[in-house]
């Protein structure tokens, strides 16, 4: 097979040409060089920066102008100004097209803080020395960490850090040993003495100057005269201490003339034991019941319910240990007894008084001191003369017709207060008991708790050495909360004075008014 010949006309060729002409570039232009990478400017606050271009710079532009501030200071030199926190970008023209990306980084200026960070960490150092607490800053907080060896060195060293800003505590704080615990030894020492004298005389006729009467004054028991017309009985009522008689005058007389001395002591020496700032008390003696008239009854009526009121030696004290090592006390003794002199009837009921001798002070002790805080004195002299009246005004004669009584009471009363520091029996050491002489018989010696001196410290170990801070706070608020409860004022019936709740008495009213013995 003939290849065949493959023609073109001049036309064809020319057109070919001018299209190949049109497409190529001509005359040809040289490419600019690619745009380098992004480069890394990192400034602080208030600081600047110069950046030096190869190339002359046509143009500038940065992306956000609160950040940083750009501004060319020659023909290939830029300042850059840093102005607050954050990132930008630089953008830079240089002549013949080229472009400068860079990316600015502006930090905030820790210097102001370094120092106060330090001065924070010289001033717990030299406030707290020996304490492994640390400080450190960090997005505007103050943090602090480490161990401090109890609550005040804490509350010091967030005083010191918040010079310094916000502060977040996240101390550990030791484990505290256990309170101071206060024995208070009182005594009680009371001594009453009364003396009583009684002379009266009463005067009985039986038939003379045919008269049958007597003469008294009633004070004492007088003789009682009964007749049938003819004999007259004679009936003794209280027969001390003379009786004399005539028959042949028939007249006789009854002569009281008695004297009486009593003596009573008391003495008392409860010892009461106390966690320093928590109040304890004492009590030896008893109850006595009264009534309390409620309303609400049927037919109007109220009920009448039963409640009680303590008496006998009480001893009441709160014990604060001050800076100074000494121990402050608010003591307040009490020393009371039934008195049925002085009761109250009441719808039947006999209610007893209360003779009271309270003593309530605010003194200040060493350890093992003694101070005497109350020696009461209670003298009093009551005397009684019944008269027979115009007889007893008869010179030399009248004191026949007079009857007297009279009663002196002399009670004193002397409180001694101990305070002492002590501490509890170790494990393995003897305790105390009681030597008995005899079992259950003869005087018995009571045991107290030794001090310090006896028994030596014995501080509780903690089961870890440091514990958070609110830890130990709950703890604290725990124990500041927990009281005991008076199941006397739980029942509704007492107020915390011992005396009848307000609004006991009901919609009824208050009860009535007692009649005196």
């Amino acid at each position: 097979m003939k290849p065949q010949k493959l023609t073109i006309s001049a036309t064809t060729f020319l057109a070919g040409c001018i299209a190949l002409l049109t497409y190529l570039p001509f005359p040809m232009r040289a490419q600019a060089p690619p745009a380098q990478g992004a480069r890394e400017i990192v400034l602080t606050v208030g600081k600047s920066l110069v950046v030096n271009s190869n190339a002359t710079i046509e143009r500038i532009a940065i992306g956000y102008g609160d950040v940083a501030e750009a501004r060319a200071v020659a023909p290939k030199e830029i300042l850059i100004d840093a102005k607050a926190p954050g990132e930008t970008s630089l953008i830079i023209w240089q002549e013949g097209g080229n472009k400068l990306f860079y990316d600015v980084i502006v930090r905030a200026n820790t210097t102001p803080i370094r120092t106060k960070i330090e001065t924070v960490r010289k001033q717990i150092q030299a406030q707290l020395p020996g304490q492994g607490i640390n400080v450190s800053f960090e997005n505007d907080f103050v943090f602090l960490t480490g161990n401090a060896k109890d609550l005040t060195s804490v509350e010091r060293a967030h005083a010191i850090a918040s010079a310094a800003g916000k502060v977040v505590n996240l101390l550990y704080v030791d484990v505290p040993p256990g309170d101071a615990q206060i024995l208070l030894k009182v005594q009680f020492a009371s001594v009453n003495r009364n003396s009583s004298s009684e002379l009266g005389l009463n005067l009985i006729s039986t038939g003379a100057t045919n008269t049958i009467g007597r003469v008294t004054t009633d004070q004492f028991s007088p003789p009682v005269l009964k007749t049938n017309g003819v004999v007259t009985d004679v009936s003794l009522g209280d027969a001390l201490n003379f009786f004399l008689f005539r028959p042949d005058l028939n007249l006789g007389a009854t002569i009281r003339a008695l004297q009486t001395r009593g003596l009573f002591e008391l003495l008392a020496e409860p010892n009461v034991l106390a966690i320093n700032g928590k109040p304890a008390s004492f009590l030896a003696g008893g109850e006595f019941p009264y009534p309390i008239l409620q309303g609400g009854g049927t037919g109007g009526i109220g009920a009448v319910t039963v409640a009680f009121r303590e008496f006998g030696v009480r001893i009441n004290f709160l014990p604060n240990l001050t800076p100074r090592g000494t121990i402050r006390l608010e003591v307040a003794p009490e020393v009371s007894a039934l008195d049925f002199t002085s009761g109250l009837t009441f719808q039947g009921f006999q209610i007893p008084g209360l003779t009271t001798r309270r003593v309530q002070t605010e003194i200040e002790l060493q350890s093992g001191q003694s101070f005497a805080i109350g020696g009461l004195l209670d003298r009093r002299l009551t005397e009684t003369i019944h008269r027979v009246p115009l007889l007893a005004d008869v010179p030399l004669l009248g004191k026949l017709f007079q009857s007297k009584a009279m009663d002196k009471r002399n009670d004193e009363l002397l409180v001694i207060v101990t305070p002492e520091l002590v501490r509890p029996i170790p494990e393995g050491q003897p305790i105390p008991t009681i030597q008995y002489p005899a079992p259950l018989m003869g005087p018995d010696k009571m045991p107290r708790t030794p001090g310090i001196g006896t028994t030596g410290p014995a501080p509780v170990r903690p089961p870890t050495a440091s514990i958070p801070v609110e830890t130990l706070l709950e703890s604290l608020r725990i124990q500041s909360a927990s009281k005991l409860q008076d199941t006397t004022q739980a029942n509704g019936l007492l107020s915390p004075q011992g005396l009848p709740a307000p609004g006991t008495a009901g919609p009824g009213g208050p009860p009535p008014a007692p009649t005196k013995k």
